[in-house]
């Protein structure tokens, strides 16, 4: 896998997740990956996640950029968005375990936080264990394989 460094990292968020997506933003910035985009939202007035996770999802999607983040206040409705995608896999994760395994063993290329229920802390130890930790691949390759696919 690539460093963090050197990974192109798409970021989204509504306006639950506006506040963590700000820190996670210039946690981002200060790592300084090789292509980083906010798709929004930009402000903490209510929206809709949606507008903001289709365009995130269908830039990691098309290879513009490595991973992209999803940051609602439960997580579900944007990591739901994102997931009709056909190439993404997003992961909702609430701590670092979880967030290594979504990539280990799921292959996930989009990480989904609840910002309602995690800490800043947390959060950023779950951006740099997603991030750092590679594919395992083998058996677990099989049994993405059988996601179904339209």
């Amino acid at each position: 896998m690539k460093a963090i460094h050197e990974l192109k990292i798409a970021i989204c968020s509504d306006h639950a997740g506006f506040e963590l997506k700000q820190i996670v933003n210039q946690y981002l910035i200060d790592k300084k990956p090789v292509a980083y985009h906010d798709f929004g939202t930009y402000t903490a007035e209510s929206c809709d996640y949606a507008d903001f996770a289709h365009p995130m999802a269908s830039a990691v999607e098309q290879g513009e950029f490595d991973f992209g983040i999803s940051i609602c206040g439960s997580g579900n409705g944007i990591s739901m968005t994102v997931n009709k995608h056909q190439g993404i896999r997003a992961a909702l994760c609430w701590n670092e375990e979880i967030a290594r395994l979504g990539r280990l063993h799921n292959n996930a290329n989009v990480l989904s936080l609840p910002a309602r229920f995690v800490s800043v802390e947390e959060a950023l130890k779950m951006v740099d264990a997603f991030f750092t930790t590679d594919f395992e691949g083998g058996r677990h390759q099989g049994r993405i394989d059988k996601i179904p696919q339209c």
